[in-house]
């Protein structure tokens, strides 16, 4: 039996008008009749010949597929938790599917209250006549932190302050769209809906072919187009940012992903700076001015001079420059005010003064209780309604023991607000293999000012609601909406043509934290791929030797591991939980994984800067740790351990790709004196003691297959292994890529095409004084024998290892550092604060 007529024969459909049906949901793939309804008979040939092995197939491909573009989400309050890593976004199988007709009347309602946001948005910050005029009570207002009084002042008044809003949604019993809330302050999720479309395109080609739905492209380029337009003046080209609170915030791929579909900077609060009112961008040796933001830091940490002066995130004196009018934030640093779920019960009335029609979309039943009616409805239905506190949207009021809850109500109503439970609409879901269930869902919609009007996105963001109403933490379920044409040949999102606002070329010019994640991003991808051909080699012994305690080759193994401790720190006795280790423990500082995980979090702050092949690079690194954690056979660590070495090698191969810009000049300087430093570590323990011609041969062979230098050496020398072939291989020859020569020339080429080298900066002065003093080395004299040991070449190596570590801080302090780090202004003593207001 097929999924969707297993689907269909199991659900109990209310009928429209309410009556019947256990579960009271209005289902959105099949009618009252038990058929498909309309939006899903178009496409019933391919949806409904679906079998469970089918949809098994589909989310095995959704989820690599996610794994791949490196789609990450962690739930608000734990994303930013010490090594808490976000986890991976999922995506149902099956899309939510509306035809023409229902988008079209639910356009509408959203493009009017898209129009009404921003008509209260910019009364509320201007003259205030809602609040004089008796139609909104002052305290719903006042009382919402979302209100941002120092932007207040009918002198800065916009008439469109509202670019980009969302409003999430959901069907009751009867099918009718209810708004749940408004999302206007940083409204995310854009990027993952975009996401989840080209997922959907790839795994299901034969469903998204026959469906003829609309493109979400053409939004993205009037978005872009939007955003240059919202430039105070007439600027020929004005530039863009996008602010994010960091890598650690829990929707920034949403925010990457924004940024680099749009083709603007995505910038932290430190990369900025107010000058003369005047928001700029830190550039090497420069300022550049910022003439629109679009925000994705609550306002409240935008501005720590004004608002929250424990911020870290935002810009100082941002609200200032807003009131000037030199820089148009979007949305404006006080549209959070229009997510009050106290304004709901109000938008009727509103639309009707602000407008003079109808409101076309209602809002689930809501009541304020500052309102003696609306108190007195919301303690007589307690147990059906949900209680929001307007002054802390985070709380959870309604999960208050009755009694207590009661007491905070009467205690101060203006407080709060009580809302209807929804029965929401719902769909088919893939929840386990072999089995679909019906589950509750939401619609996240996204409205835009283009030009003069507002145009909704054709399409959106569907949330999964799980039965629990909570998914602990570990990932948020969702699917993709498709809005299908109601002909062939309509344009795509209703846009026949997006013209750029601007045809001049854009600045292109780096921040210091950008150059400090690509430095980082080459010295752990350079990192990582050293232990993991150092343990490949190790093992190969270990498997050879390891039941030969007396042989040579488990004398050179001992030798080997000695180094892999030398990277990754005292391990394990047991040879297999060892590899393991160095391979999977994350807590371990130098193993394989904390390299990755180091390399992900450097990736991430530069998401924008880096093609989506970096992401399914570490794709096929996590599927080969996946496997090696699964599997207890000992063959699999080699097996993993070259699964993700080739991984690790695809990076080379993409970011050899990359436009030669500061970035990838910096990244380059990473991995150069990275691969200089592993080489002298690998050095260090196996080649600076004589051990006995046999154990050396050994030691020396996986010396030279862990520096990738075995078909040279063997080429070269023919075969004979002595240790001052492999130290002119490893050390002095120009030529290899693996040698410390070779690394020293890359590391100078990359240094000196960064901005603020010279030519005589300490960075370039130490790394030229190294390649000097390694150039004039004598070979035979480092391989001189005095007793057991080459007292010449550990004291060489020991030598080497200092100055590379100067070199990297030398590196950090120049082209890293931006000056002292945030300090809350909370945390400054008095002298100190004195200073700060006189200054």
């Amino acid at each position: 039996m097929t999924v969707l007529r297993e689907y269909a024969a199991g659900v109990l459909q209310p009928t429209l008008d309410g009556g019947g049906g256990a579960s009271g949901r209005y289902d959105e793939v099949v009618g009252p009749d038990g058929a498909l309804r309309p939006s899903w008979k178009g496409l019933a040939e391919v949806a409904v010949g679906l079998r469970p092995e089918d949809l098994r197939r589909l989310d095995d491909d959704i989820r690599r597929a996610l794994s791949d573009d490196g789609v990450t989400y962690a739930r608000a309050g734990r994303a930013g938790e010490r090594g808490a890593r976000p986890a991976e976004w999922r995506l149902d199988p099956m899309p939510l599917i509306l035809d023409a007709a229902q988008w079209t009347r639910l356009e509408v309602g959203l493009a009017q209250r898209a129009e009404l946001l921003n008509a209260v948005l910019a009364d509320l910050y201007g003259e205030q006549r809602l609040l004089a005029e008796g139609v909104l009570p002052p305290a719903v207002v006042l009382g919402h932190p979302g209100f941002v009084r120092p932007v207040a002042r009918a002198s800065a008044r916009d008439p469109r302050p509202l670019v980009l809003a969302a409003t999430d949604l959901g069907r009751d019993h009867r099918g009718e769209w209810r708004v749940l809330g408004d999302r206007a302050q940083a409204p995310s999720g854009l990027g993952y809906a975009m996401e989840n479309r080209r997922v959907l395109s790839r795994v299901l080609p034969e469903l998204y072919r026959e469906a003829g739905l609309h493109r979400m492209e053409p939004f993205f380029s009037a978005l872009r187009s939007a955003l240059l337009q919202s430039a105070q003046g007439e600027l020929p080209d004005p530039r863009v940012v996008v602010l994010t609170p960091g890598s650690r915030s829990e929707t920034a791929y949403d925010q990457a992903f924004i940024a680099s579909a749009l083709g603007f900077p995505l910038v932290q609060g430190s990369d900025l700076v107010v000058r003369d009112g005047w928001v700029q961008m830190r550039v090497f040796g420069r300022l550049e001015r910022v003439d629109v933001i679009l925000r994705r830091v609550d306002a409240g940490w935008s501005d720590p001079l004004e608002l929250r002066g424990d911020s870290q995130l935002g810009v100082a004196g941002l609200a200032e420059a807003v009131r000037r009018g030199r820089v148009r934030v979007v949305n404006g640093l006080g549209a959070g005010v229009l997510e009050n779920p106290g304004l709901l019960p109000y938008m009727p009335a509103m639309c009707e003064a602000l407008l003079g029609e109808p409101l076309r979309l209602e809002a689930v039943p809501t009541w304020w209780c500052g309102d003696p009616d609306g108190l007195g409805h919301v303690l007589d239905h307690l147990d059906d309604l949900t209680v929001l506190a307007l002054d802390a949207p985070a709380s959870r009021p309604s999960d208050l023991p009755r009694g207590a809850l009661v007491e905070q109500l009467v205690a101060a109503p203006h407080r709060f607000v009580g809302q209807e439970r929804l029965a929401l609409s719902q769909a088919p879901t893939w929840v386990a293999p072999g089995r679909v269930a019906a589950r509750p869902l939401t619609l996240r919609t996204f409205t835009l000012r283009y030009g003069s009007a507002y145009r909704p996105l054709v399409g959106g963001l569907v949330t999964v609601v799980e039965p629990s109403g909570d998914d602990g933490g570990r990932s948020v379920s969702s699917k993709d909406l498709w809005v299908l044409k109601s002909e062939p040949g309509a344009p795509d999102q209703g846009l026949v043509d997006v013209l750029p606002m601007t045809h001049n070329r854009a600045s292109t010019g780096t921040v210091p934290r950008i150059l400090a994640d690509m430095f980082w991003f080459g010295r752990y991808a350079e990192r990582a791929e050293d232990l993991l051909r150092l343990v490949l080699a190790a093992h190969s012994l270990a498997e050879d030797f390891r039941d030969r305690p007396r042989s040579t080759g488990a004398a050179g193994l001992e030798v080997m591991m000695g180094a892999v401790t030398r990277l990754a720190g005292p391990g394990l006795d047991d040879l297999d939980a060892e590899f393991r280790s160095v391979l999977l423990d994350g807590a371990r500082a130098g193993s394989v994984a904390h390299a990755l995980e180091g390399l992900r979090r450097a990736g991430s702050g530069v998401r924008d800067q880096l093609s989506l092949d970096v992401w399914r690079a570490l794709g096929t690194i996590d599927r080969a740790a996946e496997v090696l954690q699964r599997s207890t056979h000992s063959h699999q660590v080699a097996e993993s351990a070259g699964r993700m070495l080739t991984g690790i090698l695809a990076l080379q191969g993409i970011t050899a790709s990359m436009i030669r810009d500061p970035g990838w000049h910096m990244l380059g300087a990473g991995r150069s004196v990275e691969r200089a430093l592993q080489v002298v570590h690998l050095l260090t323990p196996t080649t600076t003691r004589r051990r006995g011609m046999d154990v050396d041969r050994e030691v020396l062979n996986a010396v030279l297959l862990t520096a990738e230098s075995s078909v040279t050496h063997r080429r070269r020398y023919r075969g004979s292994v002595r240790p001052g072939g492999v130290l002119e291989l490893l050390l002095t020859d120009p030529d290899n890529p693996r040698s410390l020569a070779f690394a020293l020339d890359r590391t100078l080429e990359h240094l000196a095409r960064l901005p603020a080298s010279t030519g005589s900066s300490r960075p370039e002065r130490l790394a030229g004084d190294l390649r000097d003093e390694l150039a004039g080395t004598d070979i035979a004299t480092l391989v001189a024998i005095g007793g057991e040991a080459r007292p010449n070449l550990a004291a060489f190596l020991e030598q080497c290892t200092g100055q590379l570590l100067r070199l990297t801080d030398a590196v950090a302090e120049l082209h890293l550092t931006t000056g002292p780090a945030p300090r809350p202004l909370a945390a400054l003593d008095l002298v100190d604060s004195f200073e700060v207001a006189t200054a």
